[in-house]
């Protein structure tokens, strides 16, 4: 946390990825990003479900410790699921712990819509025990049920009061105590002015060049069994090269090209 409020005082851009598994937490670690994101988006990018509300509890925890043992110099999020904050402040608390005391998690992340006051209640009792919280406003896919799609927030068919909202809902997630907020699908316009508004750092996904920092899902970044978004780059194809790897092992298999006598075992050695 001193580090990343160093840069942040410093003016240097922070980076985030998602990870839901050891080995790509490795590589995103060792790669240098400043914060790794176990994100409730493992749903629809690692789980298999068509999108973020069905994953558990259980699952979360899982992808979260699975990252934390992998990793040794990112701060770890956690993303706390849909359905495990909000019916109660006991029932919000005791899983907020059971990220940072079973899974390792360095702070958790709070989705929040404008004027959620239930939410913001809930980052400050967890703030006030000491548990990091990043807060998330703008487009969140939680309340995609609730908001009917996914529609970029601020355009000019929404009102001023919508984006004086997400400012406020903003300004008092930092007031409640979150180290940071993610900006989710905004336009850069209400990205800027919801920088401008807050003396914590700003993470956008989809909300332009005038905020602190961005966050990617990783299996778009990677170019990994999803289809391409406007808010995020393609960094690699890696589709291409499994696809190109799976059909070699068949075509060797078939043919008896693998295992070949460097991958077999001599009985005879110790």
């Amino acid at each position: 946390m001193p580090e990343l409020h160093e840069k942040y005082r410093d003016g240097e851009p922070l980076s985030m990825l998602t990870a839901y598994d050891a080995p790509i937490a490795r590589q995103v670690d060792r790669g240098g990003v400043d914060m790794i994101l176990v994100g409730d988006t493992a749903g629809d990018n690692h789980l298999g479900y068509d999108d973020t509300i069905p994953v558990t509890m259980d699952e979360a925890l899982s992808n979260t410790a699975a990252v934390d043992r992998a990793v040794e110099d990112a701060m770890v999020v956690a993303d706390m699921p849909f359905g495990s904050y909000g019916q109660s402040m006991e029932t919000s608390v005791d899983n907020a712990v059971r990220f940072l005391k079973e899974a390792g998690a360095d702070a958790v992340k709070l989705e929040t819509a404008p004027h959620g006051e239930t939410t913001i209640e809930i980052i400050d009792r967890l703030t006030e025990l000491g548990i990091p919280v990043q807060g998330h406003v703008g487009l969140t896919p939680q309340r995609m049920n609730q908001i009917g799609g996914g529609y970029i927030q601020g355009r000019n068919h929404s009102s001023s009061a919508a984006v004086d909202a997400l400012v406020e809902t903003a300004e008092r997630l930092e007031a409640a105590g979150a180290f940071a907020v993610v900006l989710e699908t905004v336009t850069e316009e209400t990205g800027k002015a919801v920088t401008e508004a807050v003396d914590v750092p700003t993470i956008g996904i989809g909300a332009g060049r005038y905020v602190d920092g961005q966050v990617l899902v990783i299996t778009d970044m990677l170019g990994l069994g999803g289809e391409s978004f406007t808010l995020s780059k393609q960094y690699a194809d890696l589709d291409s090269i499994i696809s190109d790897a799976v059909e070699t092992y068949v075509s060797e298999v078939d043919d008896g090209a693998f295992p070949a006598e460097e991958n077999v075992y001599d009985p005879l050695e110790e």
